[in-house]
């Protein structure tokens, strides 16, 4: 364990977990209402009300915890801690991504089948890439732990992409609520994944070689 000692280089990363925190608070406080718990509020996720809550507030979680974890400094503080925060994390996702499958096999299907399948695949992506972290760090494969933690991140910081997106007017006026939010989804975790790998690929070309 090293001390902390803070100067302007961790002025940055501070401010980015700020951002996704204030972030992941606009998105959960858009969800307030289902905190009545009540037939009316919840509609057709009432019969599923319990796997809704813990999806949302467990999702918020892995978003607050998540961000942490690339803290070089943190790492270099305590390893402990490090880890204590990655099993926050994996704990967050697990049950998650366990309530969203339910509810993409469930509730979802009154939207579509395409809504429900997209759902199904997302969620299966969140918990694959952060077993897959979660897994090459017990082997202490720490390049494959922070690249496939990397992409997990990506996934999970997807549902504030996407639900963002479709709050933007435009977004709306292009179609029904189906219409517009499977392609939405698609786009959240597909594009910004994509984008990683094409820039990790980038990277390893330019390195020269030892």
């Amino acid at each position: 364990m090293q001390n902390v000692k803070l100067n302007w280089k961790d002025i940055f990363p501070l401010l980015i977990w700020i951002s996704v925190f204030f972030m992941t608070w606009l998105f959960m406080h858009g969800a307030d209402p289902y905190l009545q718990m009540t037939s009316e509020a919840l509609g057709r996720y009432y019969p599923q009300r319990w796997f809704l809550i813990s999806h949302i507030t467990a999702g918020g979680g892995a978003l607050i915890t998540g961000i942490v974890q690339f803290w070089p400094k943190l790492r270099d503080y305590s390893r402990k801690l490090h880890r204590a925060i990655g099993y926050l994390y994996l704990l967050s996702i697990l049950v998650s991504s366990s309530s969203a499958l339910v509810l993409a096999s469930t509730t979802a299907y009154a939207v579509n089948w395409a809504y429900a399948f997209t759902l199904q695949i997302w969620a299966s992506i969140w918990i694959s890439t952060t077993f897959i972290a979660f897994y090459t760090a017990v082997k202490k494969q720490f390049k494959l732990h922070k690249e496939w933690m990397i992409r997990s991140y990506i996934v999970t910081v997807a549902f504030l992409i996407s639900g963002f997106a479709y709050k933007i007017p435009f977004v709306q006026q292009l179609g029904s609520f189906e219409e517009v939010t499977v392609p939405l989804f698609w786009m959240g975790w597909a594009v910004p994944l994509y984008t990683y790998e094409v820039i990790r690929s980038s990277v390893i070309k330019i390195k020269p070689k030892a």
